[in-house]
């Protein structure tokens, strides 16, 4: 079939919850995607802060290749090497004591609700405790996801959402203060926001709740899902600030490309939380998805992408600045690391729309914000690539 017709037969069986490109993709190489017609395109998506180590990365497709040749899947009803393995890297790189395997960032945040609520539970034995999530937060599309999601306009189909949750301002702590009270159990924020758009917290508004939790011993919940796993040049993004959250989550680049999600805790969560019976999944934590993180943080390691992304950083913001100042049309750049946004002062869809017939891949964060999140391998070729196709698109419209 040609690009036509693939398109026309997913549209017949596909359910539409997708405005999809109208494109078909066959492969990958590096920071390449390449259409069944074979036109390339240069990615600055990256499966949605997925693929941070880039498409056909063959240390990586070996393991993958390797392990299906042992074994699949079995059931958490038993132990399995990679699973045992990852969550020992898992440890190692966030510094948290607990680990529970996942399939996706949605079902982290699932997990993170729960346990914070079981917390709390065994506390007072009441079941009327309050969580404190931000206004323009984004944390998945399940209802327990979606209920800690500040943006109406994702909820209001989908009402009544799980109950007792509050909505602060990001940034600032007066308002989270004016919500907490004696039922609040967790406050939960992304240490970067990114369907928000592109906005990191400020180091002193995070040290200030993390303080209001330790007095008042409340959870501190940081959704790392887009924004951890090396994105912002430290493995989660959190570490800039030395602020250590009681619960973390985790998805997106943690199997880069396979699907695998974790929610993380310390030891004195996990000890007054979750028991045998609270918390399962079939498919979380199989010997395939594990071994798919346990080489990703190998080869984070081994090929030092934590600072690869330090180094290049400075880079990809001074040529995004330089964006800034020749186009009116842009107000700022938003953003930390590998994750960034150009502001606009209108929609940005023609811009991402011209982009793609160019070659690249960019994504929205919002109706005017142009948002970054290429592979963390890219190179200075690659941003000046990105930067020339970027401005024949403004050059256009």
């Amino acid at each position: 079939m040609n690009m036509t017709e693939y398109i026309d037969q997913a549209e017949k069986d596909l359910l539409h919850t997708y405005n999809r490109y109208q494109i078909v993709l066959e492969k990958g190489d590096g920071v390449n995607l390449y259409d069944i017609n074979g036109k390339k395109y240069l990615d600055f998506v990256g499966g949605i802060a997925v693929f941070a180590l880039g498409y056909n990365n063959k240390e990586y497709n070996d393991a993958l290749k390797d392990q299906i040749d042992k074994l699949i899947h079995t059931s958490n009803y038993y132990y399995n090497v990679p699973a045992i393995e990852a969550a020992r890297l898992v440890k190692k790189a966030s510094g948290m004591d607990r680990v529970f395997f996942t399939n996706s960032g949605a079902e982290a945040v699932e997990g993170a609700i729960k346990a914070a609520r079981k917390y709390a539970y065994n506390k007072d034995h009441k079941t009327d405790h309050e969580i404190i999530a931000m206004e323009h937060s984004f944390h998945g599309r399940t209802m327990g996801a979606l209920s800690v999601t500040g943006n109406p306009k994702y909820r209001e189909a989908f009402e009544p959402m799980i109950g007792n949750i509050r909505f602060a301002e990001y940034n600032n702590i007066d308002s989270v203060k004016a919500l907490i009270n004696d039922k609040t159990c967790a406050i939960i924020m992304e240490t970067v926001q990114g369907e928000g758009g592109l906005i990191p917290a400020k180091e002193e508004f995070l040290k200030e709740v993390r303080a209001l939790c330790d007095e008042k011993d409340i959870l501190l919940i940081l959704d790392e899902i887009q924004c951890g796993m090396g994105r912002t040049g430290y493995m989660f993004a959190w570490q800039r600030y030395g602020v250590k959250p009681d619960i973390m989550t985790s998805a997106k680049a943690l199997g880069c490309g396979v699907p695998v999600g974790a929610f993380m805790m310390t030891e004195k969560v996990a000890e007054n939380s979750l028991v045998a019976g609270d918390h399962g999944t079939t498919y979380g934590g199989n010997p395939l998805a594990c071994r798919a993180a346990q080489k990703v943080l190998d080869l984070f390691e081994k090929n030092h992408i934590i600072e690869h992304v330090r180094e290049l950083t400075p880079y990809l913001e001074g040529e995004l600045d330089k964006l800034v100042a020749e186009y009116d049309c842009i107000i700022e750049r938003r953003g930390s690391g590998f994750m960034q946004g150009l502001v606009f002062d209108r929609p940005v869809a023609p811009v991402i729309n011209k982009a793609l017939e160019e070659g690249l891949f960019t994504i929205n964060a919002g109706p005017n914000i142009l948002r970054l999140v290429p592979p963390l391998v890219i190179t200075k070729d690659d941003i000046d690539e990105m930067i020339k196709i970027v401005r024949k698109a403004l050059a256009s419209l």
